[in-house]
């Protein structure tokens, strides 16, 4: 089971740091992905990473302002969001493979066996 939190709402030019705990399991040999979801719109893809190695990949609208961790006891992993913009505002969320997708996967919802039951940030003035 993955539980998300850390959203909320906040101003322009704002931060918010999401949260995903994993309990019952470690996310250790995971493909771990964060997803947002708008009202009116697709589930779409906004970074994801392997729990072991170096890659990680984010979407062109959020590189440079999000970042994606973990944590050491391989049991969270982290959104950091900096500089939001008020078309970030959606439900985001959390989501796990036992096996880290392919590259050329990482993207698509179905993927990730594992969802969090999403977080809404908003944001706006």
């Amino acid at each position: 089971q993955l539980q998300a939190s850390g959203g909320g709402l906040v101003q322009p030019g704002g931060s918010l740091r999401l949260s995903c705990a994993a309990s019952g399991f470690t996310l250790d040999y995971y493909g771990i992905g964060w997803f947002r979801q708008a009202p009116g719109k697709e589930r779409e893809f906004v970074a994801a990473a392997r729990w072991r190695g170096s890659s990680i990949y984010y979407s062109d609208s959020v590189k440079g302002r999000f970042t994606i961790s973990r944590d050491n006891a391989k049991t969270a992993i982290y959104l950091q969001m900096n500089s939001l913009k008020p078309e970030d505002t959606a439900v985001y969320y959390c989501a796990a493979s036992p096996t880290a997708p392919i590259t050329s996967a990482v993207r698509y919802p179905q993927s990730y066996a594992y969802w969090g039951q999403g977080t809404q940030v908003t944001v706006s003035s």
